[in-house]
C-alpha cells in the first residue's frame, strides 16, 4: 500500500504545477479578455439604447450610438488580430476564445449601435 502512495504522491504534485502554468493569465488571454470586455459593454450600450426607444434625448442617443459602434469595432479589430496570430487553439494560452468571443460581440455591439443611429437620425 505505501508503494502506490508514493507513486501517487509526485504525479498528483506534477498534475498541480502543469495546470498552474496552463491556466495562467498570458497575454494572449488577457488582450483577448479585454477586447471581449469592451465588446461586451458595448452590447449592452446598444441594448439600453434599443429598449429605451426614444425616451433619451436626441443628443445622448446619437453619442451612446456612437459609442457602442466603436466599442464594437475595437471588439472586432482586435479580436480579429487576437486570433490572426494565436498559434494555437482553445486551452493554450493564446487567448483564441476571448478573440473569438470578442469578435462575435463586437458585430453585435456594432449592429446596435448602427441600428440605435439610425433611429436617433429619423427621430431627432
Amino acid at each position: 500500500m505505501s508503494v502506490r502512495f508514493v507513486l501517487a504522491a509526485p504525479a498528483s504534485a506534477h498534475d498541480s504545477v502543469q495546470s498552474a502554468a496552463v491556466y495562467s493569465l498570458t497575454t494572449g488571454r488577457l488582450v483577448g479578455g479585454t477586447a471581449a470586455l469592451v465588446a461586451l459593454a458595448g452590447v449592452v450600450i446598444g441594448l439600453a439604447l434599443a429598449r429605451s426607444a426614444g425616451r433619451i434625448g436626441a443628443g445622448n442617443t446619437r453619442s451612446r450610438a456612437l459609442v457602442a459602434m466603436m466599442a464594437g469595432l475595437f471588439g472586432i479589430v482586435v479580436g480579429t488580430l487576437n486570433l490572426a496570430v494565436a498559434d494555437g487553439g482553445p486551452g493554450t494560452g493564446n487567448g483564441v476564445v476571448g478573440g473569438a468571443l470578442a469578435l462575435v460581440l463586437g458585430l453585435i455591439a456594432a449592429v446596435l449601435g448602427q441600428l440605435a443611429l439610425a433611429r436617433s437620425r429619423r427621430t431627432g
